[in-house]
């Protein structure tokens, strides 16, 4: 009986340290401030290799500001480099990494701190004097005059009131999917980072969140329905991924049209054309 007693102390006290042992992260500073570009640096065992990798980051009140997946490279090593959305609570903010090893999840959190952003001092100017106002940040000089740069300050903040794919999510069981991540990515690096993309986020959004959450209800109600919508989605999934070569404001108009196009071929004229024909044969 004591025996026994004092394999399961061993055993309770094995697993933390091993999980630890697992993944660990290191951040390149301790504080965080809105609109910071950082830099997530970790390492995993040997035998997590080139396995995904879920990274979460909480602020103070539980808002989820982001969510992603890498990949450890053969050594071991994985990086990360995200900006801090302006729309943060301030105070404490947790960092999350998951890792899962042989059916069993294994985590790491790093807490650091998020606090409001130093004011830039602007150097005195040893040049000439110039008849051109000196733009602040977030500005830019436009027809001799300072303007909002659409460009920079929107994209995070349209961000975070994105919301999350809800029937994506619904769909693939877990925000964590690879399928999820990629719509992610695709929405903040690609649509968010021009202006045009911005705009069409922000009526794309006033449409799919007034009918998504009463579709993701009803997948997690009834299965059959969830895979149909996954058959469904999966053609869309692929032909978004064209997008990941987007990377300025003429390719994300130039290929977004061309998605929609390819999209409106796929769900309507060629279901179209496959009816049009059936009704002839008969």
């Amino acid at each position: 009986m004591k025996l026994g007693f004092i394999i399961i102390l061993l055993a309770i006290s094995i697993v933390p340290a091993f999980s630890q042992s697992l993944v660990s992260i290191d951040v390149d500073t301790t504080k965080f401030a809105p609109g910071e570009i950082v830099e997530l640096k970790g390492t995993v065992d040997a035998s997590l290799a080139g396995q995904p990798i879920a990274i979460e980051l909480t602020d103070s009140k539980g808002n989820v500001i982001l969510i992603r997946t890498v990949t450890a490279d053969a050594n071991g090593n994985f990086i990360l480099k995200f900006k801090v959305p302006m729309s943060v609570e301030l105070g404490d903010l947790d960092i999350v990494t998951n890792v899962e090893l042989e059916g069993q999840s294994f985590s790491e959190t790093t807490e650091v701190e998020v606090t409001e952003s130093e004011p830039q001092s602007i150097p005195e100017s040893t040049s000439e004097p110039t008849s051109d106002p000196v733009c602040g940040a977030g500005t830019i000089l436009k027809d001799g005059m300072c303007v909002v740069d659409a460009v920079t300050s929107t994209p995070a903040e349209k961000s975070s009131k994105g919301g999350g794919c809800l029937i994506a999510t619904a769909t693939y069981g877990s925000e964590l999917a690879p399928e999820v991540q990629k719509l992610r990515e695709l929405r903040d690096n690609s649509l968010l980072g021009t202006e045009s993309g911005t705009k069409f986020m922000g009526m794309f959004n006033d449409v799919y969140y007034s009918f998504s959450p009463y579709i993701a209800d009803y997948e997690r109600e009834n299965p059959v329905f969830k895979e149909v919508v996954k058959l469904a989605i999966t053609p869309l999934l692929s032909s978004l991924s064209i997008m990941e070569y987007a990377d300025s404001e003429s390719k994300v108009l130039g290929i977004g049209i061309g998605v929609i196009v390819l999209n409106i071929g796929m769900y309507f004229v060629a279901p179209a054309i496959v009816i049009v024909g059936i009704k002839r044969k008969l």
